[in-house]
């Protein structure tokens, strides 16, 4: 393609010239004027290219842009999406076409550009595979799928493709104008049109409900669907192919590369009808233009413009869970772009006809089916079917999560009895409660775990039943924001009500109970196994020789302490210690951070762990800390019991040992406080390396409130396994909350601190300052944590750790990570610290404005009923480092996603959804 224009509007890109020659062309090139250029006649064997202003006649596009290269590894969305930002050629600046022997010759509009377009495709440029040794080779679509036909014929369970045009064609029990079905081919959709005009529903909004590409081959006078699949499923459809990308634009890259491939195939290309048995596969179809493929919105838009009353929307739902926010807030939108959904309607106008569809109108159409359910529910009120009816296959779902979120939320069983009617009412294909107990059923009745395709099968199944609990639970939370936003014609988004009521996402996160279930008889059955604290620790302080316990520190002029997880011997050393007549605490409060269980036995403290993952801690999930020690009880009980020797991991190497003596921690205090009297102990579980949840703060803030009513002199002990992350962190709120009772110390300068990115080693990150400028004196609460952050890291300066400096110290070794699965977990990481140290912001800043109520309120109502409001949860809710990547590029950046447990390694599940 020979192409020139004006040198100061354009961008030039030589192609087809040898290296010496193109810089002698592109100079002459620029040098020449516009009047003097004469590209007609000019040879063809070289190709210049002017990026920025192209223009042509043809349907095809420019051939120097293709959507897959040769070397084509994997699903590459991101070269297909750079394939469809070149190859987009505006016929609208064409005003003339001379044609000649070698290649169209086309002048623009303005009369200063002339070009020709060489429409050559490269055979080169596309992958080619098969499906087994005895189909034949061809070629990939996106460099890697076969077309498969979507809907095969079993499929259609209640038999309507005929009848009614759709595989599974139904409308709802009741009184609501709701339909699903299943993919339709295009005489199929104008055959339910026509259907629902028999109906007499006059306005249809159709939507669907499917994220995967879909496009349409001719075929007998139709259009028939196909759909791109892997080879290792070819019945699975794909999902999550690329964020940035819409299945639209997809389906339009598939089109093209299909008229390629048709090209380079004498007009042929394969595709796969059967592939359960291959008889008689692959089939050709034949492909002579774009014409003869339809993409989604064609098939379902244009048979629209002859009914204006009838509306489409493609709503993608994912195949298992809830849907993303962002989902609903597109519903959403459908409902405020739509008069007759409205509560100001007009009542004399039947309510419009809404029809959901995927693959085979089952699972995602059931849940769009439900979600119009409870829509039409707060417009109509009830549906008018027989109760009794709906409900006969339904099951009691009495998970903790269910209980505790319908506790919080208002109207919180007519919200649930609401959601239930709407299931059941749309429960003619599938019933959502049934997949919850289903999948829990079989998730039970494994017995002996076992590996398949390198994945557990519990883990696969307690999988499924979260995912399927969480589209229960979503569909509560999203009826809680019709009952809260309908009223109000949805002032606020899904997203943004969601932001409002972040303790809903805290909830969410402790959907996985199963640890509270688990056997107390997994240590004497050699299911798991005990690790010693010293295998477990560092002792990075050397304070184990003389205190007896490791990272043993205090922080400067004050009585604040912190500490590894003490034996009984460590206990009473440190309270000897503490009591001495040098130092006279006659008051002290001991504060427990651990959230797993521990025991001591034989004098030595030991931790349940994974045999083949032993430095995987294994949390407890509690509502309440006594249950920790009622777990610890039943551990301490069964390890006596069994009177065998057991197997241990020390510090040493693995040990048989018999234990005639096992104490909890909570009986160690027990007995240290028949001995010091003044001695209080509680136990207020935290997440390692995160950010502590609202309601740690209220725990840690009141127990330090009641102690020093008590005397205003008591010394508060912290201690975690290891005396390191959570220790210093508690010990931190501590700092903070005893000078906002005893007085600020004096702040000194910032220092000038000269080593690389020294903002970001001071915390300056654009998020955290973004949550300054909307604090009151946001300046001045942020310079009062990090003197608090100072102080303490201070006392530990050997664990070179400060909860400050290694936000951005663990960011860096992102680049430096041995695999992706290192690199997430790492940017998970400095992402939760990048949290941390902005909850201590926040925390700082509330014992500021409510000082003057002495705390009345607490943290965790401050933050939901203040902080939320000024859109602190929102800001969190696009956490990331925006100096050096797109937030986006991570789910972890978001609540839902980053407030979930986290693990490196999996841990098997050894209890039961609770």
């Amino acid at each position: 393609m020979l192409r020139f224009c004006q040198p100061q509007e354009t961008e030039f890109v030589l192609t087809g010239f040898t290296l010496k020659e193109r810089p002698k062309l592109f100079l002459k090139t620029m040098m020449q004027k516009p009047k003097d250029v004469n590209t007609r006649g000019t040879a063809v064997r070289p190709s210049v290219q002017i990026m920025g202003t192209s223009a042509s006649a043809t349907s095809q596009a420019a051939p120097l842009a293709p959507t897959h290269q040769a070397d084509h590894q994997g699903n590459s969305m991101a070269e297909h999406r750079r394939s469809l930002q070149s190859v987009n050629i505006r016929n609208s600046k064409a005003k003339s076409i001379i044609t000649n022997k070698v290649a169209p010759v086309v002048i623009t509009n303005n009369c200063r550009e002339e070009f020709q377009i060489h429409d050559k495709i490269q055979s080169s440029n596309y992958s080619m595979g098969r499906i087994s040794d005895l189909l034949p080779e061809h070629y990939l679509v996106l460099g890697e799928f076969f077309m498969i036909q979507d809907v095969y014929n079993r499929a259609d369970v209640l038999n309507t493709t005929k009848s009614h045009g759709a595989p599974n064609f139904r409308k709802v029990k009741g009184n609501y104008p709701l339909f699903g079905m299943g993919q339709p081919s295009l005489n199929g959709f104008k055959q339910v049109l026509q259907r629902l005009q028999i109906d007499s529903c006059e306005e249809v909004i159709f939507i669907c409900v499917r994220e995967e590409p879909v496009v349409f081959f001719r075929s007998d006078g139709d259009f028939i669907p196909y759909t791109p699949r892997r080879r290792e499923n070819l019945h699975e459809n794909l999902h999550d192919l690329d964020r940035e990308l819409s299945a639209e634009q997809i389906e339009l890259s598939i089109r093209k590369e299909l008229c390629d491939f048709a090209k380079l195939s004498e007009n042929m290309f394969y595709v796969y009808n059967d592939i359960e048995h291959f008889k008689d596969e692959p089939q050709q179809v034949q492909i002579l233009s774009e014409e003869d493929i339809h993409v989604t919105e064609e098939v379902y838009k244009r048979p629209l413009f002859t009914q204006p009353l009838h509306r489409y929307y493609r709503l993608p739902l994912p195949m298992e869970g809830a849907p993303l926010e962002e989902t609903f807030d597109s519903f959403v939108n459908i409902l405020r772009e739509t008069p007759n959904l409205s509560l100001m309607r007009d009542s004399s106008r039947p309510l419009p006809a809404l029809l959901f569809s995927c693959q085979v109108g089952v699972g995602r159409t059931n849940l769009g089916l439900i979600l119009g359910a409870l829509v039409l529910h707060h417009l109509q009120g009830a549906s008018k079917s027989p109760r009794q009816e709906m409900q006969k296959s339904e099951h009691k779902l009495d998970f903790q999560v269910i209980q505790l979120l319908i506790g919080r939320l208002p109207k919180g069983q007519q919200l649930l009895d609401e959601v239930d009617d709407a299931i059941a009412m749309c429960s003619e294909m599938h019933n959502i409660k049934d997949a919850v107990y289903e999948n829990k059923l079989k998730l039970e009745g494994i017995g002996k775990d076992f590996q398949f395709q390198g994945s557990s099968t519990k883990g696969y199944f307690k999988q499924r039943t979260l995912q399927s609990l969480e589209r229960y639970v979503y569909l509560l939370v999203f009826n809680a924001y019709l009952h809260d936003q309908y009223s109000q014609a949805f002032s606020l988004s899904f997203s943004q009500w969601m932001c409002m009521n972040a303790w809903i996402y805290r909830l969410l996160a402790s959907m996985d109970t199963s640890e509270l279930s688990a056997p107390a008889n997994l240590i004497t059955s050699g299911v798991r196994v005990l690790v010693s604290s010293e295998f477990l620790t560092t002792d990075l302080l050397s304070t184990a020789k003389e205190m007896k316990v490791a990272n043993f520190r205090r922080v400067s002029k004050m009585a604040l302490y912190g500490m590894g997880q003490p034996n009984s011997e460590a206990i009473t050393v440190v309270m000897s210690y503490l009591t001495d007549q040098r130092r006279g605490h006659s008051t002290i409060l001991w504060l427990n951070l651990q959230e797993e269980l521990a025991l001591e036995a034989n004098g030595q403290m030991f931790t349940p762990r994974e045999p083949g993952c032993l430095e995987q801690p294994i949390p407890v999930c509690v509502q309440h800390p006594q249950q920790l020690q009622e777990m610890e009880l039943a551990l301490k009980q069964d390890v006596l019991g069994c009177e065998k020797w057991l197997e241990v991991i020390t510090e040493q190497d693995k040990q048989m040992r018999m234990f005639r003596s096992c104490h909890t921690i909570e009986e160690l205090f027990v007995h240290q406080k028949s001995i010091h009297p003044g001695l209080g102990y509680q136990r207020i579980p935290l997440s390692d390396c995160c950010a502590p949840k609202e309601e740690v703060f209220d725990q840690l803030l009141e127990a330090m409130k009641s102690s020093l009513a008590e005397d205003p002199t008591c010394a508060f002990i912290f201690n975690c396994h290891d005396g390191k992350d959570r220790t210093t962190a508690a010990m931190v709120i501590a700092t903070l909350t005893l000078w906002h009772i005893n007085g600020f110390p004096e702040c000194e300068e910032d220092e000038i601190v000269s080593v690389p990115d020294a903002k970001y080693t001071k915390g300056e990150f654009e998020v955290v300052m973004q949550v300054v400028r909307v604090l009151p004196d946001g300046h001045c609460v942020k310079r009062e944590v990090d003197a608090a952050l100072d102080v303490v890291s201070e006392t530990m300066t050997p664990m070179h750790y400060h909860l400050r400096e290694i936000i951005i110290s663990t960011y860096r070794q992102i680049k430096m990570a041995k695999s992706e699965a290192d690199a997430q977990w790492l940017r998970l990481r400095s992402l939760q610290y990048l949290e941390r140290y902005i909850y201590l912001i926040l925390f700082n800043c509330y014992l500021h404005l409510e000082k003057k109520d002495s705390w009345r309120r607490s943290f965790s109502q401050w933050m939901y009923q203040v902080a939320a409001r000024a859109g602190i949860y929102a800001i969190l809710n696009h956490l990331g480092f925006f100096e050096f990547e797109n937030p986006d590029d991570s789910p972890m950046t978001r609540l839902r996603f980053r407030w979930l447990p986290h693990s490196i390694q999996s841990i098997p599940m050894r209890g039961e959804l609770i």
